[in-house]
């Protein structure tokens, strides 16, 4: 594992906290498309996003989805930080986006490193309040929010993390994630297209 690589992910930890991960991460790679989290596993890892892009979210019994939140290069899955909570009715599922690598850090150091390094202790925290703020945001869409906003909303968020105006997503992708039916998203699209906010084809917007 490169030091600098380290150091350049994540500027914020301090020198001794670096070497500790080296010691005791593992670098985990994934293909496109891959779950990152099983359902059921009941000792998880804390993983930090080393490359690449996940996407988060919740899925109920039936298997609906919705969409929660993407994770970038630098930051932390929340969700892993506090593996021992689990819900058996509905999981949080965590996917890759692209090919992604991953610093996986075995459970009983993310404790250990709170007492003992303050960047870490500092890292968790933001971690957790940058993640409950987007739970807020993903809530309050949900709770107040037409269908018509919240699709705005989801594709400024998806062009936002592609770093692109193209984004690569199926209608019925996009119906999944917002726990809807395809017919909605197709009419509310051409709604869109119609006063010239987007461009729709088969395979992108």
């Amino acid at each position: 594992m490169h030091h600098f690589e380290l150091k350049e992910t994540f500027p914020e930890f301090e020198a001794g906290l670096i070497k500790d991960i080296e010691k005791n991460a593992i670098v985990q790679e994934f293909a496109e498309g891959e779950e990152l989290m099983k359902s059921g596993q009941n000792v998880r890892p804390t993983i930090l996003i080393k490359k690449g892009l996940v996407k988060i979210y919740r899925e109920d019994e039936a298997g609906n989805e919705i969409f929660m939140y993407h994770l970038e290069p630098g930051q932390a899955c929340a969700l892993s930080i506090i593996c021992g909570v689990q819900n058996k009715a509905s999981e949080i599922k965590a996917t890759t986006v692209k090919p992604t690598e991953v610093y996986a850090i075995p459970i009983n150091f993310v404790g250990q490193w709170m007492t003992e390094y303050k960047s870490w202790y500092q890292f968790v925290l933001s971690t957790y309040r940058a993640r409950f703020q987007e739970m807020l945001e993903t809530i309050d869409a949900i709770a107040f929010k037409n269908m018509d906003e919240r699709l705005v909303l989801y594709l400024k968020k998806h062009a936002k993390i592609s770093n692109s105006k193209i984004i690569a997503v199926t209608h019925a992708q996009i119906a999944i994630e917002l726990s809807t039916s395809r017919e909605v998203i197709s009419r509310l699209l051409k709604k869109l297209a119609e006063k010239g906010a987007i461009k729709v084809n088969r395979q992108n917007i």
